[in-house]
């Protein structure tokens, strides 16, 4: 899957859906919205309706020429996390996506539920929600109660009040140190 996609799935956590697409957005990145329904209107779970630049009927799913450049997003909230975590075609496209060279990155419940189920993840660090971490600490994975843990193509945030950092570090991990550092001053962090 080519370029930066967030997922959105009925429930999805608005900070940290829309604060890492700014932050991305900021650091001079093309960012897709792309809801997993066929719906172009998708509600968060604070009953926000966010319009997204792709439904799931529409949107191009292309694993040649996968790289680290190339990015799936997963937010967290609840009901979205699990909508996400039970979407069999999306499990399989971020695990396509993973193998082909691509990064993943997932906040609050969504490390728990949805990357939990991505294949490799033995000995990579996560962070999570807290009561989110057993499934992939299951698989093999390292749970690190930080607020933004980066393992190689694997990038994850605790919850929403660490949304803008979680965005940052997909940055940095993009563009380097110093574009992150020149959005976070602009944020006046």
């Amino acid at each position: 899957m080519k370029g930066i996609t967030i997922f959105l799935a009925p429930g999805f956590e608005d900070m940290e859906a829309l604060s890492t697409r700014d932050i991305l957005i900021r650091g001079g990145l093309n960012v897709r919205l792309v809801s997993i329904t066929d719906e172009y209107i998708v509600e968060s779970s604070h009953g926000l309706q966010v319009s997204v630049d792709n439904c799931r009927e529409d949107f191009e799913f292309q694993q040649e020429g996968t790289s680290e450049q190339d990015v799936m997003i997963f937010p967290g909230g609840m009901p979205g996390s699990r909508h996400l975590a039970e979407d069999a075609d999306i499990i399989r496209l971020m695990n396509e996506h993973y193998a082909a060279g691509g990064t993943v990155a997932a906040i609050c419940a969504a490390p728990g539920l949805v990357l939990s189920q991505l294949k490799g993840i033995e000995g990579v660090r996560f962070t999570c929600f807290d009561g989110f971490q057993e499934q992939p600490v299951s698989k093999g994975a390292v749970y690190v109660p930080e607020g933004v843990v980066t393992d190689g193509r694997v990038i994850t945030g605790r919850g929403a009040g660490w949304a803008v950092e979680f965005g940052l570090a997909i940055l940095s991990a993009l563009k380097g140190r110093e574009a992150a550092a020149k959005v976070r001053s602009g944020l006046m962090l």
